[in-house]
């Protein structure tokens, strides 16, 4: 009919008595006029869906929610549907519970989104090929990853390049530190044969000095990136999704962790590099996925130099006359013979190296304070001799627990404690601890003392002598013949 609009239904209708027919019955058939239907033909026709402005069903809120609940999301928008749905529950008490939640969740969507606050957008960046690398720190602790039974607090120094994605992890057995810093990120370039433009982190304190109201690099921060020839950058303070590129991979990388955990089921390992086997499997299959993007990038990189730069900080420490040195909070011993020494000492993030002039005389495990209280890393080996000399400094010393290794010879100690500490029972410690040094034999010593006492037969010193010394040597009986002295006088000629 002339002057009104074509619906859907006649469209249809025409359509499937066009198939069969010519265009002026088909169009007859279907009510419309042969205008209509050659515009159809065309794909030129338009059905014009008018919305619809009638409701199919009672609103079970009845003017509530504009009347109470708008006026609260309009002065709070964060306001969840769960908490509205209690201030609905008191304004209208027995009218609504949970099955009017879904309901509610709808409406507040379609106010949020015709009436609610502007939302902060994320603009979407285009990377360039070898223009930047990106590192960040992880915190690892939620995983409840344990090292022989012990709980493995620790962080992931995570690099990753923007535009390929590929990725280097290094366990970080401290902070955020410039030892950890410096070592990942040469091992990241290395790693992946070249350097970026441009390397980007968070406000390190490691990197940059943040008291200062202008950027300004630490003094070691800036020598690593001219040795590179890397340009350093960060995003703004406390704007953490500027580093959007890092974030979001850590999550992703420490789910794939997590994963990998369930199908080991087991969050245990051996030890730290078994540990480190199993994160660099992970990291491997990460990059694997990306080879094609890297393979592009790797021609952008910018080629490394001769050699790397220090990983290391450097302090000059004197020995005690406790035959100890003092390294950020930390109390390690050395040595006897090297006390009243100045040594210099390499600090790794892992480790310590102590030079007496240019040669290195020992390596120590870097251990690291926790929070307010000062560490200790004690060797009983390096001072249980000087100790044999003075048994009874051994009682009342400031390291008399720290000397006792962990282990089979702590839980003995305990036992030793039961009834109360004696001279006796620190001159027996001392002589195990001097047993052990000097026949290697720490723990099958300590697992023999420890099970003989808790079968209430304590070996005496003598009986883990004889058990555990080394076989002495026999001296050979000479028998020696003295001669006359006439025939001394014959050698002389007289």
């Amino acid at each position: 009919m002339p002057g009104t609009s074509i619906n859907q239904q006649q469209v249809k209708l025409y359509m499937s008595y066009r198939k069969k027919q010519s265009q002026i019955k088909a169009a007859a058939k279907a009510g419309i006029c042969e205008r209509s239907a050659r515009r159809i033909d065309k794909g030129e026709h338009k059905v014009q869906h008018l919305p619809r402005q009638y409701r199919t069903r009672n609103d079970p809120f009845n003017g509530l929610f504009e009347e109470h609940l708008v006026p609260l999301l309009i002065k709070n928008p964060a306001l969840q549907p769960i908490t509205l749905l209690d201030v609905l529950d008191e304004k209208a008490p027995d009218q609504f519970d949970h099955s009017h939640l879904r309901t509610l969740q709808r409406r507040v969507k379609r106010w949020r989104a015709k009436e609610g606050p502007e939302q902060e957008v994320i603009f979407r960046q285009r990377h360039i090929p070898g223009d930047m690398g990106i590192s960040d720190y992880t915190w690892m602790n939620k995983l409840n990853i344990t090292l022989a039974g012990e709980a493995f607090k620790h962080k992931l120094y995570h690099y990753r390049l923007v535009f390929s994605g590929w990725t280097y992890v290094q366990v970080c057995l401290g902070g955020e530190s410039f030892e950890s810093l410096s070592s990942g990120l040469q091992n990241a370039f290395w790693r992946s044969g070249g350097v970026p433009a441009t390397h980007r982190t968070d406000s390190l304190s490691a990197a940059y000095k943040n008291h200062s109201e202008e950027i300004l690099l630490t003094e070691r921060y800036t020598k690593l990136c001219n040795h590179y020839h890397v340009k350093a950058t960060r995003n703004n303070k406390g704007v953490a999704h500027e580093n959007g590129a890092i974030e979001s991979p850590n999550g992703h990388l420490k789910r794939k962790i997590d994963q990998q955990l369930m199908l080991r089921e087991s969050r245990d390992f051996k030890n730290l590099a078994d540990y480190e086997v199993f994160i660099n499997a992970i990291v491997a299959k990460i990059n694997r996925q990306c080879k094609t993007r890297f393979n592009e990038e790797k021609t952008s990189l910018q080629a490394l130099p001769n050699r790397r730069t220090n990983d290391f900080s450097e302090l000059p420490v004197k020995v005690t006359s406790s035959s100890t040195i003092n390294i950020k909070r930390v109390t390690y011993t050395v040595p006897s013979r090297l006390i009243g020494s100045t040594l210099l000492v390499h600090i790794y993030d892992e480790r310590l190296v102590l030079f007496y002039g240019h040669e290195e005389v020992l390596t120590l495990t870097r251990v690291y304070a926790q929070g307010t209280h000062r560490g200790r890393s004690v060797n009983y080996r390096h001072v249980i001799h000087s100790l044999a000399k003075k048994p009874n400094a051994f009682r009342y010393s400031l390291l008399r627990d720290d000397l006792i290794p962990s282990g089979d010879f702590t839980l003995l100690w305990k036992q030793l404690c039961l009834d109360g500490l004696s001279d006796a029972d620190c001159r027996y410690m001392l002589d195990l601890l001097i047993l052990a040094d000097n026949d290697n034999c720490e723990s099958e010593l300590g697992r023999y003392v420890l099970n003989a006492i808790e079968t209430s037969q304590k070996p005496s010193i003598k009986q883990c002598r004889t058990l555990f010394s080394a076989d002495k040597i026999g001296i050979p009986l000479i028998v020696s013949q003295q001669h006359s002295l006439n025939s001394y006088d014959c050698l002389m000629g007289g």
